[in-house]
């Protein structure tokens, strides 16, 4: 399938524009793209979908899902690619290895990076925050009605990629993680801190639009080495960086 061909290319390695059109005159057919809940892959996907529909014919549907039941859609045939992939070594065991409803389609060309961040006015007022060991003397500080005695971790969307609960308990530091629910919600807490300076440390990610309008600082967690988040209950490391991929049907990779 010509689609296929273009998911391989798309903001990756290949060029779009050098897609070539079926040389039989088919058209494309359905053409499933999961959307997961970030306004970045939400991007990409269109682009993608813009493409497939303009160029190849192709009768697009966007499926807003988790990402998880994104990957379940592989083998149901309700998804036929997740254009943006970070790391879930798990579902690829599952998907890929086990069941053979998936198949990696390659780098995207983006590097993820996951951790904690602090608004730039707190690293000016506090510049030893950054320090993961230096939390607990702030603890007090991140309070709110929802962490109770804790300090107050934020996290995004429950669905994301985290370890966060882990890493507070495995680091012993005084927090609750709590979820604003969705990337605009914990957007807009990030915002409100640097305008109004309140206190406030929470999970965030790059590459993302909104550092470039508040550049968050990123506390340094205890350094990644590999194998250290192997047991998700126990993991006390940083985050890795990913190498963002294409995730797509082995039905679609094969039509």
């Amino acid at each position: 399938m010509a689609a296929g061909s273009l998911v391989v290319s798309a903001c990756g390695g290949g060029d779009i524009q050098e897609t070539a059109a079926p040389e039989d005159g088919t058209d494309c057919g359905d053409f499933n793209i999961a959307i997961n809940p970030w306004v970045g892959y939400e991007a990409s996907a269109h682009v993608v979908g813009y493409v497939a529909a303009t160029e190849l014919g192709c009768n697009v549907e966007y499926k807003s899902l988790k990402e998880e039941v994104a990957w379940q859609g592989f083998g149901s045939g309700e998804v036929d690619v997740v254009i943006e992939n970070w790391g879930h070594d798990d579902l690829k065991a599952k998907y890929i290895d086990e069941q053979g409803t998936a198949q990696d389609a390659g780098p995207n060309g983006n590097i993820g990076v996951i951790g904690w961040f602090l608004p730039p006015w707190m690293v000016e007022e506090y510049p030893d925050i950054t320090e993961w060991e230096n939390l607990n003397k702030y603890a007090e500080m991140f309070r709110t009605s929802e962490s109770g005695d804790n300090g107050q971790l934020l996290d995004g969307d429950p669905s994301f990629v985290t370890n966060d609960e882990a890493l507070v308990q495995n680091l012993d530091l005084n927090f609750t993680v709590v979820y604003a629910g969705s990337e605009p919600a914990l957007i807009q807490a990030f915002r409100q801190a640097e305008e109004n300076r309140e206190p406030l440390l929470g999970y965030f990610y790059a590459p993302q639009w909104f550092l470039s309008q508040v550049p968050l600082v990123k506390v340094n967690l205890p350094p990644y080495t590999e194998g250290c988040d192997a047991d998700p209950e126990a993991v006390a490391c940083d985050y890795p960086e990913y190498i963002l991929d294409k995730i797509v049907a082995t039905s679609f990779a094969e039509s």
